[in-house]
């Protein structure tokens, strides 16, 4: 299915497709897949009591590494896919903001911790260590200043830790197919 035949009415069967055919890869190191990480990322979002909004973009924060042109090994390579941004630009379409800024910004959410949270960093798988790397290592301080000033930078903060906790091998977790519901009341009309 092409990005231009994605509607309203298939968006959410389209993302259970690819946990479904995509979903069992590894995930760049780490002991998880790609799709037990990101179930993971929203178990623990919905285990802290967060909006619905949230959840969704727990779920769904590293779905641009599927939507990205870049190889899947590119971050692997020193070479960062810009997954967040690729993720957002695909789900803008069809969910609010509230699902989007948080995903678009949970990679500048791993710089800004590392360089405002001094332990932040000694938490970092190695996988994500390399990343960080790539992604253009912890934030300056007027870089930290501008991240402060996104609306959504206190969700994509809270994304950020589910993110980097959400690598635990063997967790039980909900299936995809559990979160559709959620993923369909957040749906919202198409702005063409």
């Amino acid at each position: 299915m092409s990005f231009e035949s994605l509607s309203r009415d298939n968006i959410v069967a389209f993302l259970a497709d690819i946990f479904a055919r995509r979903g069992g890869e590894s995930y760049m190191g780490e002991p998880v897949t790609m799709s037990e990480h990101m179930l993971q990322s929203a178990a623990l979002a919905e285990k802290a009591g967060a909006p619905e909004s949230l959840i969704a973009a727990s779920l769904l924060h590293d779905i641009g590494h599927y939507t990205s042109e870049f190889p899947e090994e590119s971050l692997e390579q020193g070479q960062d896919n810009y997954h967040e941004t690729a993720g957002a630009e695909v789900l803008t379409a069809f969910f609010p903001k509230s699902v989007c800024e948080p995903i678009q910004l949970h990679v500048a959410a791993k710089r800004y911790l590392c360089a405002t949270n001094p332990d932040y960093f000694n938490r970092l798988s190695p996988a994500s260590v390399n990343s960080l790397n790539v992604q253009g290592g912890p934030m300056t301080e007027p870089e930290v200043a501008e991240f402060q000033t996104h609306e959504y930078y206190r969700d994509a903060l809270r994304l950020r830790v589910w993110d980097d906790e959400g690598k635990v091998p063997g967790a039980r977790i909900r299936s995809f197919d559990e979160y559709r519901p959620l993923l369909n009341r957040l749906l919202v009309e198409r702005n063409d």
